[in-house]
């Protein structure tokens, strides 16, 4: 009797170990980021002041929507590393209008996201049309990119009265402040970029779980020979997500121009890894297993914390990669031993 009542509590100890690894598969990452919180909260008191938290959130504003880019190339079965540079060019272009043409503001606002735009279509045409390897395609156009801002501009940063690079006297444009409103400016006494990020954070979450388009999305990723055979156009998706993720690293090109008041050549080289790494974070959070905005929203808080923290903490910048690497191997390996279970 005792043998067979020790027998029969098996299946409840291995319901109670299946239980808590789907919670820790659920929430492990919000987990982290809980103890993340409290560790910098309890070694800096001005860790989580108001003033902190908004520059936190401003700091990940940029980041956020390079990332959500590079969440829609994921969601159908990609990869964009062409990202980064489209910021730098992104970025270079609204200080060249502003300040070597003195263009008006809409000018300075559409021109760098048409940019962003067909930049996607080429990332496009390389990935769907000549079939070559994402990964592959968008390095190449990564390459070009850098190369053509940084010879458009002979490696100068664009900022206000800066002396012409043929010589011909000093720009005769500034960085207007309506410009520099969508990087510095407060609505509510809430940083102008955090209210931007949250908006679009919230529009595509319900466009890619509420819309028949983003469900489409989701089914070219999920299978793309399925897809196909059910009547998806999946070529014309994948298109539309270079050309989204383009478009949004453009945005974020603006908004850290904006920002910064300069149109700085390479300044979206490392947000590249920040947005990857957020999206593939973002595979973690609620168990998702798949791409994700609101993951990716949660990857990038996760990143400005670390960032923000260990800045306070005066941990070295170059120490900091450690950290983060970690932590993304930490996250993704929720997501990976639940699949290979």
């Amino acid at each position: 009797m005792k043998q067979l009542n020790i027998s029969s509590d098996y299946p409840q100890q291995a319901d109670l170990k299946e239980r808590i690894v789907n919670f820790f598969m659920k929430f492990g990452t919000l987990l982290a980021l809980a103890l993340i919180i409290l560790i910098f909260s309890l070694t800096n008191e001005q860790f989580l002041t108001y003033g902190n938290i908004t520059d936190i959130l401003r700091s990940i504003s940029i980041v956020t929507l390079v990332a959500i880019g590079v969440t829609f190339s994921m969601i159908v079965g990609g990869f964009d590393l062409s990202v980064g540079s489209t910021v730098s060019l992104a970025t270079v272009a609204s200080g060249a209008l502003l300040v070597w043409y003195s263009q008006e503001l809409l000018v300075v606002l559409l021109v760098p996201l048409v940019l962003g735009a067909l930049i996607g279509l080429i990332n496009a045409f390389i990935v769907v049309k000549i079939r070559i390897p994402d990964l592959i395609g968008t390095l190449a156009v990564m390459y070009i990119i850098n190369g053509v801002h940084l010879t458009y501009t002979k490696g100068y940063s664009i900022y206000s009265n800066m002396p012409m690079p043929d010589g011909s006297g000093t720009a005769p444009g500034i960085f207007i402040p309506a410009f520099q409103f969508i990087g510095q400016g407060r609505l509510f006494n809430i940083p102008f970029p955090v209210i931007l990020m949250v908006v679009i954070v919230a529009l595509v979450h319900l466009f890619l779980n509420y819309t028949r388009a983003g469900r489409l999305f989701y089914m070219t990723g999920g299978n793309k020979e399925a897809a196909r055979l059910s009547g998806v156009p999946v070529n014309r998706y994948r298109t539309y997500a270079y050309v989204i993720s383009g478009v949004f690293a453009a945005l974020a090109g603006i908004v850290l121009a904006a920002r910064i008041g300069t149109g700085q050549v390479s300044a979206g080289d490392p947000l590249l890894m920040d947005g990857v790494a957020a999206a593939l974070i973002g595979y973690s959070v609620f168990g998702a297993g798949k791409p994700n905005v609101i993951g990716t929203f949660i990857g990038a808080i996760i990143i400005g914390i670390l960032l923000n923290g260990l800045t306070m903490m005066n941990v070295p910048y170059y120490a900091q990669d450690i950290i983060k690497g970690g932590i993304l191997v930490g996250a993704l390996a929720l997501t990976y031993f639940r699949k290979k279970e």
